[in-house]
């Protein structure tokens, strides 16, 4: 696919159907609306400064709801023995958060395309700080699953929308690099928590999680309130075209992506779309891959306080929450270093293809991903089991996220080139499967470490890495086939 006409499929709105219909009569032609080059309203022509203030602010949303599941789990016994409940009821918290952060996208996605992005950021997010309130004053287990849960659903907003939000506004050949800083929300999210959590717990108590949470929420929506800018195309060409209905009352006027059937009508059929090109062969194997990887960072993260708080190691939960540095330091680097060469393999490979875009040229630093989980998967394993000094360990995890990041940068770019003009679908389509996966295997990962002990059993996760992983070189190679001989029909 040219880039240009990339670039002129990601203009058109989620919405659209092939039988679209407008009010206009066929022997009538409506004056077409269009943005000009440097015209103010265009998303992608404004200046650097006010593109990264809408990214900072969306990729704080981004990272606040991911942190939220995991920065309870330092003080998970904590929490169990106030609560009178058992620690496997209280790792129940995280599983319906994180379901519900996978399932909010499926709604909250094409809202956002029907009644543009800003206005559900804000309310969705608005709702999710409120309930931080009756988070924190939970009596029991049960208020505390039922909450969380409910504000896994509207804080999965800065998840849903974001990559639509960056598509909206940069270019396909620069959208990677700063595409993974915002990516890297919901991938150092799970990681900042526990560190943050494990400093609040062994201070002050774990209530003080939730209000600290409600305190930085409500500052990031005041942000967001005040400075948030719209910046799907099809809402603001709508707006363009009542100001000049104001003005010229009895003209005609039509823009890209205008769809003016009846509002449910067009949210019956944008919500089928993240499940239909879910089903797509390079969305359900890409994102097994992302489940494999949620289930497993999940599984580790919320047992970290049992490994490392028993002897030989015996550290208190500050001392635990520190070693989720380890992944963390691992998704920075790779942010800082590796993921720019996305777009530099992606323009590059362009080149040499006559200046023809490929969105498997978005693939082929995923094979570093590939090669780095499962080593860092089986180094954690067995040094864990052997009860190896802590640094030894924590230094697996470090690769761990290093690949990581790796590959869900270039899954989610190549979800956004395969699916242009449907990106925030497919985006939303990925996210529901690794986001249960990520919520129930958890439920199940202390019985099976005490079982099979945390050699055999987080290697499991190590042979499943190195099942999937060589997915990003067959679709590198097979996958403009696999994607005509499996052509998206929504209709």
């Amino acid at each position: 696919m040219a880039p240009r006409q990339a670039d002129d499929e990601e203009r058109r709105p989620l919405l659209t159907a092939e039988g679209e219909r407008n009010s206009y009569a066929d022997h009538e032609e409506p004056e077409e609306i269009t943005f000009s080059e440097d015209d103010d309203d265009n998303p992608k022509a404004w200046s650097r400064k006010k593109k990264l203030l809408n990214v900072f602010i969306i990729a704080f949303m981004a990272i606040i709801s991911p942190l939220a599941s995991s920065m309870f789990t330092p003080g998970i016994s904590q929490i169990a023995e106030d609560l009178g409940a058992s620690e496997e009821a209280i790792i129940a918290t995280t599983t319906g958060f994180v379901i519900l952060l996978g399932l909010g996208p499926l709604i909250l996605a094409p809202l956002s395309e029907t009644f543009g992005r800003r206005k559900v950021y804000i309310i969705s997010f608005t709702i999710f700080t409120l309930l931080q309130i009756p988070t924190a004053l939970s009596p029991n287990a049960a208020t505390l699953i039922a909450v969380r849960t409910i504000s896994g659903f509207f804080g999965s907003v800065g998840i849903a929308n974001g990559g639509g939000t960056l598509n909206d506004m940069y270019e396909p050949h620069e959208r990677a690099s700063v595409f993974g800083w915002y990516l890297l929300g919901p991938l150092l999210g799970p990681t900042l928590g526990p560190l943050f959590g494990g400093i609040i717990v062994s201070r002050l108590n774990w209530r003080w999680i939730y209000w600290i949470l409600a305190m930085v929420c409500a500052f990031n929506t005041t942000i967001g309130y005040f400075f948030l800018r719209e910046t799907y195309s099809p809402v603001l060409l709508g707006w363009k075209r009542e100001r000049l209905l104001k003005d010229n009352p009895d003209a005609k006027y039509k823009f890209d992506g205008q769809d003016d059937r009846p509002v449910t009508a067009k949210l019956r059929q944008s919500m089928k779309r993240p499940i239909v090109i879910f089903i797509q062969p390079i969305v359900l194997t890409m994102s097994a891959f992302q489940a494999l990887i949620f289930g497993t960072t999940y599984s580790i993260f919320t047992n970290l306080q049992s490994i490392f708080s028993n002897p030989p190691y015996s550290f208190d939960s500050e001392k635990v929450g520190l070693l989720y540095l380890g992944p963390g330091i691992g998704f920075l680097l790779s942010v800082w270093f590796i993921i720019p060469r996305i777009d530099t393999v992606y323009n590059r490979l362009t080149e040499k293809n006559n200046g023809k875009a490929m969105p498997e040229y978005r693939l082929p630093l995923a094979n570093i991903g590939s090669v780095l989980l499962p080593i860092s998967l089986f180094w954690f394993a067995w040094t864990v089991e052997y009860r190896l000094h802590w640094a030894i360990c924590i230094a697996a995890t470090f690769f761990y996220g290093l690949g990581q990041v790796v590959v869900f940068n270039t899954i989610q770019n190549y979800y956004i080139d395969s699916f242009s003009k449907y990106a925030a679908s497919a985006l939303a389509g990925g996210s529901v499967f690794r986001s249960l996966i990520g919520g129930v295997v958890p439920l199940f990962a202390p019985a099976m470490f005490e079982k099979l002990g945390y050699g055999w059993g987080i290697s499991i996760f190590g042979f499943l890495a190195v099942a999937i992983g060589p997915a990003p070189i067959v679709f590198y190679y097979y996958g403009p086939k696999i994607r005509e001989r499996f052509p998206l029909v929504l209709d």
